[in-house]
């Protein structure tokens, strides 16, 4: 049998700049800036290009702000906090819910320049859509509910409130991965709390955080209040710099790679900013041998594969008992065989896209030839496919690797790609410990159907967000972050609101 999933498109030539003309409302084709209110371009007049990683056609040439442009954007934030701050709850609610509304309606078109700028094939694009409306939805009801307490004071004569207070103007970086999501989790929720913003998006990646300023313009958020700098990656150093110690700036919130956030966490260090961090992630997957084969074969397929593999708490080290390894291999291998299709996103049929970048593809062909030299198999994938004919973009086949040895990069680096390690183990305490033993926790997932190991080893795995049985996580219900080296802080849930909050104590004697 052969190794290789199913690759599509062959002989298909796309125009990836055709494609994107075909977004119907042509208005939230940005490329420029987004600052107080207004649509500009960096004071240097340097754009950078934007690509399909499908094709590797250029499909847009987006503004490149600079330090300098982005201290303006903080001065214009600040101005623009003086009164957002003083909104009341339920205005704020009501913005962001008709932002959550006009999101949705324009979920197609929002979902074709996803796909045109990251690759991710359209439904699972438009999927991340509707994901990242659900946190403008949400923070619209939290927003009324950041209450205060009354503290009994021990003093006849004084009486004691807390209140929370909006941080000031926010610093947001987010990732390319989820263009769309990263960006309404947190503006959603530093709206919600009275906060401005100033958001850096991903350089591969800006069009859908400006597509998405066009519609918060549209729901009546102010100018100001929301502030978008896109920078190529020559200017990356410099805005992030500028982020996080411009004094103007009060919190700093980023998702991306834990070396990253290492060096943007001691530069706001510089002023004491407020900052949550969601940072790489190297995920266990284990099977007990009482587990459900299918459903975790399943459940593995979309957890790993997802995105071509480039999410933050996909599935990387991935443990069988011995007793079911040979079964779990068998059951995996073939829905892989099945399921999974390479090709442009646009393309029907396509369930795994282009990697995002060139850097990524070169990361997961070394992980691979690594632990080919350590005596791993492919029994799935294992190279660029030859067939997508006329792309030429950054795909790699979904592959599945067998024999692997816990001496390879793989077992402790997070790989960020469709490369899927199959590692064995023997006890309960054996694979607990080997799935701790790394410096990240951001995710961890295991199957198995005896109640008392669910709580055993739910509670020893050292990760912020743990799925059972299930390789679905998140949710704008649910907090999301990590511990140890996976960052700091936690998004979504009732909990996200705090990270733009401060508590302030009021003391009233009389």
């Amino acid at each position: 049998m052969s190794n290789q999933a199913a690759v599509g498109n062959q002989g298909l030539q796309i125009n990836s700049v055709d494609e994107l003309n075909k977004t119907h409302d042509k208005s939230l084709l940005r490329t420029d800036a987004y600052v107080g209110g207004k649509w500009i371009g960096s004071a240097q007049g340097k754009r950078f290009k934007v690509t399909d990683p499908a094709t590797l056609q250029t499909i847009a040439e987006v503004a490149d702000m600079d330090g300098n442009d982005v201290a303006q954007a903080v001065q214009v934030a600040n101005e623009a906090f003086v009164s957002w701050k003083t909104t009341t709850a339920k205005h704020r609610a009501q913005v962001l819910r008709k932002w959550y509304d006009l999101v949705l309606e324009n979920k197609e078109d929002l979902g074709r320049i996803m796909t045109l700028e990251c690759g991710k094939p359209l439904g699972e694009a438009v999927w991340e859509i509707s994901y990242g409306a659900s946190f403008l939805e949400w923070f619209s009801e939290e927003a009324k509910r950041a209450y205060g307490d009354t503290v009994p004071s021990p003093m006849e004569s004084s009486r004691m409130l807390v209140v929370r207070q909006p941080v000031g103007v926010a610093g947001i970086i987010t990732p390319y991965n989820f263009p769309c999501a990263m960006i309404t989790r947190k503006v959603g929720a530093a709206l919600a709390a009275g906060c401005t913003v100033v958001a850096r998006p991903a350089h591969e990646t800006p069009l859908s955080a400006l597509a998405l300023c066009e519609l918060a313009e549209r729901a009546g958020i102010p100018p100001g209040v929301i502030n978008v700098v896109p920078s190529s990656a020559e200017n990356t150093k410099a805005v992030g710099l500028e982020l996080t110690t411009n004094p103007g700036i009060r919190k700093v919130s980023f998702t991306g790679s834990t070396g990253v956030g290492k060096l943007l966490m001691a530069q706001a260090a510089s002023t004491m900013k407020k900052l949550s961090m969601e940072l790489g992630g190297n995920a266990p997957f284990i099977v007990f041998e009482d587990a459900d084969i299918h459903v975790a074969a399943q459940q593995l397929v979309a957890c790993k594969f997802r995105n071509a593999g480039q999410t933050c708490v996909c599935a990387n080290r991935i443990y069988v008992h011995d007793s079911v390894y040979d079964e779990f291999v068998a059951a995996f291998v073939a829905l892989v065989k099945k399921q999974l299709r390479v090709g442009h996103g646009l393309a029907a049929g396509t369930t795994v896209g282009p990697m995002i970048t060139e850097r990524g593809l070169a990361k997961t062909e070394d992980h691979l030839q690594r632990a080919l030299d350590a005596g791993a198999r492919v029994v799935a994938g294992g190279k660029r496919p030859a067939d997508t004919v006329g792309l030429g973009g950054h795909f790699f086949e979904p592959t599945v690797l067998v024999d692997v040895s816990d001496s390879v990069p793989m077992s402790c680096e997070e790989t960020f790609g469709p490369l899927c390690p199959i590692f064995r183990f023997s006890s309960e305490d054996e694979v607990v410990r080997r799935a701790n033993n790394v410096p990240v926790g951001l995710a961890g997932y295991f199957f198995s159907r005896d109640v008392g190991r669910i709580f055993r080893v739910a509670e020893a795995l050292e990760v912020g967000m743990v799925g059972v049985n299930t390789g679905t996580i998140s949710s704008e219900v649910t907090p999301f972050g990590g511990v140890k080296e996976s960052g700091v802080g936690r998004e979504g849930s009732r909990y996200g609101i705090d990270e733009y909050l401060n508590i302030k104590l009021i003391n009233i004697a009389f």
